[in-house]
């Protein structure tokens, strides 16, 4: 397919596993059919323009995508064909598959004032989180359990060499349950418990500060910790107000019903009443059902069954796993619907300048 044409309809993409300094992925095999198992690769990064930090080495656009059957980077697809693909808009938020067999390092991630300083990037990483799956006894964290200091959080940083999970008993706990939603603000200390399928929507970076030292028997590095940065500066990521009740509460989201109506239903999951820097909506169709995507600039992945794409001269049958992008120039030109039933989730960028 040539370019001109390629960039006027959904664009799909090859799959784009990551390394992370965490193991998972056996979660994927519902998804994609991935047999592989637990590896250090348990993330899909979604129609992604961003570039992992990682410590090993796999290639100046490790974390970007490919488009389908190509060789095509989606970052310089973006560049060459932005009038099509975004239009006036931005593309900036990324999109992710985690799947985690073990608990991630406790982090946090920089607002943006923090990061044009330190990282001279105009984003932080807000993101969100909506659990598809777990494994049992699944558990996500959010906030301090108690109100604790800087210096308290140094100084557990330096026990966990010894003490590996000494951070987890610091943290606020609840049970990961499908379909629950999330939203973590910068400054916010996290964590995914073992056992978590997610999908993330976050700003375009990877600023993690995760101020242990083990993550399993991975030995985490300065480096790695603090992301070039001193200790004492990158601790200043931390909310040390958010803790107890109080931070779960400012993390749990209720999704709310757009409309519910010929066999498609339309959630709202992340509005930009919760954050500018992205939304989320949910789309379930019955048989029959059929709605337009009316917003180019677009992420969109099947969650459930089946479902059909279609636009003039243009039918693609999709199944659960499947995700594309939709690009400015299609929005208002293809439908989907479904003979069945399937659950789609769209993601869409930032209304910020």
């Amino acid at each position: 397919m040539d370019k001109a044409t390629l960039v006027k309809q959904p664009v799909f993409f090859e799959r784009n596993r990551v390394f992370r300094v965490y193991l998972g992925g056996k979660g994927f095999d519902a998804f994609w059919n991935d047999n592989t198992g637990d590896n250090m690769f348990p993330e899909e990064w979604v129609a992604s323009k961003v570039k992992a930090i990682n410590p090993k080495y796999f290639g100046q656009r490790d974390g970007v995508s490919k488009i389908k059957g190509t060789d095509i980077f989606f970052d310089d697809l973006l560049n060459e064909h932005s009038k099509e693909l975004l239009g006036p808009r931005k593309y900036d938020c990324l999109v992710k598959f985690l799947d985690s067999a073990i608990r991630l390092p406790v982090q946090v991630h920089p607002t943006k004032e923090f990061s044009r300083k330190h990282f001279n990037s105009n984003y932080g990483k807000t993101e969100a989180w909506l659990v598809v799956a777990t494994r049992p006894n699944a558990k996500i964290y959010f906030g301090f359990k108690d109100k604790i200091t800087k210096e308290q959080l140094s100084k557990l940083e330096e026990r966990s060499e010894k003490e590996k999970d000494v951070m987890s008993t610091i943290l606020g706990a609840v049970d990961a349950k499908v379909g629950d939603m999330y939203i973590i603000n910068a400054g916010l200390i996290h964590a995914i418990g073992a056992g978590c399928t997610i999908i993330e929507v976050q700003e375009p970076t990877d600023f993690t500060i995760q101020p242990e030292r083990w993550c399993g028997d991975y030995y985490i590095s300065y480096q790695e910790r603090y992301i070039g940065l001193d200790k004492n500066t990158a601790l200043d990521c931390f909310d040390f107000d958010l803790y107890g009740d109080k931070a779960i509460k400012s993390a749990k989201i209720t999704p709310k019903v757009c409309y519910d109506s010929a066999g498609v239903k339309k959630e709202i999951l992340i509005s930009y009443e919760h954050t500018p820097c992205f939304a989320q909506n949910r789309y379930t169709i019955n048989s029959g059902g059929l709605f337009t995507m009316d917003y180019g600039v677009s992420v969109w992945i099947c969650l459930q069954g089946q479902a059909k794409i279609i636009g003039e001269n243009y039918q693609k049958d999709i199944a659960k796993g499947d995700y594309f992008y939709l690009p400015y120039v299609a929005e208002n030109k293809f439908s989907i619907t479904s003979d069945t039933n399937c659950v789609l989730l769209e993601c869409l960028p930032s209304k910020q300048d």
